[in-house]
């Protein structure tokens, strides 16, 4: 068989080649099945007991032992990359050398600064579309922050955002309790954040302000010998060259919180708010139902804040722990990959953002100093 082209991609199914299916790419295979029009062709990830819950989700996807193998076959549309972080840069090169193909690329897009010329090289030189999966976005009360905050705020001057959550979860070789391996928790797991606050802003960050460290999470863990160096918890502050600040509170050790994310935006005509729970499968059930997100408008003039729930589908809620913001993504993508859309939604521009803004907070919070966004670029 050959490769579909692009009027085959339009109409007919498209086929997912997935590298990587620990817990999110297994998240990322439910939601794929939620979508017409999709299959999932192949699947190269090396763990077997993850080999066995993905052939679960994906029964007739055929297993391979590379990427290599994995490119070969002909019937693939579109590459999903969902491994370990530190290993994206190298898999993105590898597949731009064999067979380049639409990617969806989890984040967070690299993990040192020394890879950021190798990702500008990428960018300048791969002929199919990458788009950087950025889930909160789609989280469907954040969306909802995103298309009406202009409004509410007569232009954002001030954004915080909030996320008490539980630690970090158990991964394969426990490679996300290390930075050599996760770029740091503020890169891991904060880029999301980075990136709600460039689009949110509609600008570009010059100064990154931080102070965190590990209080309470993975001290008394052992890796071969080694101790987790993540860091469990910090404040970073950003300023941006439109003038506007952002600030974000991390706390990973508070997961019996109502709310995981809340986020606020505010301006010289109000505030607007979205208070998003976490997954549904950590809510006690003894509490009854988990709750449901909300957003709240908050005016000046006249005042009266005005609350709305926004309730998610709770197929797409059993689907992953996002929120519904995978199914959301993929769509956008799909669309991509059969020409429906002409541009990703998340750049690698965005994703490089996104990594660098960790990076700057994480060195904040080492050195003890406010860190410019040009050590880093040496302009972009």
């Amino acid at each position: 068989m050959t490769t579909q082209t692009l009027a085959d991609r339009e109409t007919g199914p498209i086929t997912y080649g997935i590298i990587g299916c620990g817990m999110m790419g297994q998240e990322h295979l439910r939601n794929i099945a939620l979508l017409e029009g999709t299959t999932v062709g192949a699947i190269f990830e090396p763990d077997p007991d993850m080999r066995a819950e993905a052939a679960k989700l994906a029964p007739n996807a055929e297993f391979v032992d590379s990427i290599e193998a994995l490119l070969d076959i002909a019937e693939i549309d579109c590459l999903l990359i969902a491994s370990p972080n530190f290993r994206h840069v190298d898999q993105l090169q590898q597949i731009a050398h064999r067979r380049p193909l639409p990617v969806l690329v989890e984040k967070p897009l690299f993990t040192d600064p020394a890879q950021a010329a190798a990702v500008d090289a990428f960018t300048k030189s791969y002929p199919a579309p990458v788009w950087v999966a950025m889930e909160y976005r789609y989280m469907p009360p954040v969306a909802t922050l995103l298309a009406e905050a202009e409004a509410a705020t007569g232009g954002i001057k001030m954004l915080t955002i909030r996320e008490h959550r539980f630690p970090f979860l158990e991964k394969v070789g426990d490679w996300n309790r290390f930075n050599r391996y996760t770029g740091g928790t503020f890169v891991e797991k904060c880029c999301h954040f980075f990136d709600l606050m460039r689009l949110a802003l509609k600008s570009d960050p010059i100064r990154v302000m931080a102070m965190g460290g590990q209080a309470a999470n993975h001290l008394d863990e052992r890796y071969a010998g080694e101790t987790p160096d993540i860091f469990d918890h910090g404040y970073v502050m950003v300023e941006f060259e439109s003038g506007g600040r952002a600030m974000l509170e991390l706390c990973m050790f508070a997961e019996g919180a109502r709310y995981q994310e809340e986020i606020s935006a505010v301006g010289p005509k109000g505030k607007i708010e979205a208070l998003v729970p976490g997954p549904g499968r950590f809510w006690p059930a003894h509490l009854g139902n988990p709750p449901v997100p909300q957003v709240i408008v908050s005016p000046r003039d006249p005042k009266g804040p005005e609350l709305r729930e926004i309730p998610v589908d709770p197929t797409l809620l059993a689907a992953g722990d996002h929120n519904g913001s995978t199914f959301y993504q993929h769509q956008g993508f799909l669309d991509l990959v059969r020409g429906a859309r002409r541009t990703p939604e998340v750049s690698l521009q965005d994703g490089k953002w996104a990594v660098l803004m960790g990076l700057a907070a994480q060195r904040s919070m080492t050195e003890g100093r406010a860190v410019d966004i040009s050590e880093l670029t040496g302009g972009i």
